[in-house]
Protein backbone atom coordinates (compact mmCIF):
# COMPACT_ATOMS: atom_id res chain seq x y z
CA UNK A 1 0.00 0.00 0.00
CA UNK A 2 1.64 3.74 -0.60
CA UNK A 3 1.29 6.13 2.19
CA UNK A 4 -1.71 7.33 0.66
CA UNK A 5 -3.67 4.70 0.60
CA UNK A 6 -2.96 3.92 4.04
CA UNK A 7 -3.52 7.68 5.20
CA UNK A 8 -7.11 6.85 3.51
CA UNK A 9 -7.87 3.42 5.28
CA UNK A 10 -6.22 5.34 8.48
CA UNK A 11 -9.15 7.77 8.58
CA UNK A 12 -11.75 5.32 7.25
CA UNK A 13 -10.90 3.78 10.10
CA UNK A 14 -11.05 6.18 12.70
CA UNK A 15 -14.61 7.47 11.34
CA UNK A 16 -16.02 4.28 12.92
CA UNK A 17 -14.79 5.31 16.17
CA UNK A 18 -14.61 9.38 16.39
CA UNK A 19 -17.80 9.61 18.39
CA UNK A 20 -16.51 7.19 21.04
CA UNK A 21 -14.31 8.94 23.49
CA UNK A 22 -12.95 6.46 25.63
CA UNK A 23 -11.45 4.48 22.06
CA UNK A 24 -10.27 7.69 20.97
CA UNK A 25 -8.30 8.41 24.35
CA UNK A 26 -6.88 4.57 23.80
CA UNK A 27 -6.20 5.25 19.44
CA UNK A 28 -4.63 8.49 21.01
CA UNK A 29 -2.09 7.26 23.63
CA UNK A 30 -1.12 3.95 21.40
CA UNK A 31 -0.14 6.58 18.42
CA UNK A 32 1.52 8.81 21.19
CA UNK A 33 3.39 5.71 22.30
CA UNK A 34 4.22 4.76 18.62
CA UNK A 35 5.47 8.25 17.90
CA UNK A 36 7.90 7.99 20.68
CA UNK A 37 9.51 5.46 20.21
CA UNK A 38 9.93 6.48 16.25
CA UNK A 39 11.54 9.65 17.78
CA UNK A 40 13.77 7.68 20.12
CA UNK A 41 15.05 5.27 18.02
CA UNK A 42 15.61 7.91 15.57
CA UNK A 43 17.50 10.00 18.40
CA UNK A 44 19.12 7.92 21.17
CA UNK A 45 19.84 10.97 22.96
CA UNK A 46 15.98 11.67 23.13
CA UNK A 47 14.84 10.77 26.92
CA UNK A 48 12.03 11.74 29.09
CA UNK A 49 12.07 14.18 32.09
CA UNK A 50 12.33 11.91 34.39
CA UNK A 51 15.45 9.99 32.61
CA UNK A 52 17.29 13.53 32.18
CA UNK A 53 16.69 14.49 36.47
CA UNK A 54 17.93 10.45 37.04
CA UNK A 55 21.59 11.44 35.25
CA UNK A 56 21.67 14.63 36.75
CA UNK A 57 21.14 12.96 40.20
CA UNK A 58 23.54 10.06 38.80
CA UNK A 59 26.34 12.32 38.18
CA UNK A 60 25.79 14.67 40.98
CA UNK A 61 26.24 11.63 43.55
CA UNK A 62 29.46 10.70 41.42
CA UNK A 63 30.76 14.18 42.15
CA UNK A 64 29.85 14.00 45.49
CA UNK A 65 32.17 10.48 45.38
CA UNK A 66 34.91 12.27 44.02
CA UNK A 67 34.12 10.10 40.85
CA UNK A 68 34.98 12.95 38.46
CA UNK A 69 37.99 13.98 35.76
CA UNK A 70 38.26 17.96 35.81
CA UNK A 71 39.98 19.67 33.14
CA UNK A 72 43.53 20.11 34.04
CA UNK A 73 44.92 24.75 33.54
CA UNK A 74 46.13 24.63 29.98
CA UNK A 75 44.99 21.29 29.02
CA UNK A 76 43.04 20.49 26.49
CA UNK A 77 39.83 18.68 26.26
CA UNK A 78 41.18 15.75 24.06
CA UNK A 79 44.27 15.31 26.00
CA UNK A 80 42.04 15.88 29.20
CA UNK A 81 39.68 12.54 27.54
CA UNK A 82 42.79 10.58 26.89
CA UNK A 83 44.13 10.86 30.50
CA UNK A 84 40.82 9.23 31.80
CA UNK A 85 40.65 6.89 29.63
CA UNK A 86 37.59 8.36 27.92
Amino acid sequence: MTALELNAEFFKVMSTIAEDESMMTKVLNYIKKLASSKSKSQDPTLMTKEEFLAKLEKGEEEYRQGKCVRLQPGESLSEMLRRSGL
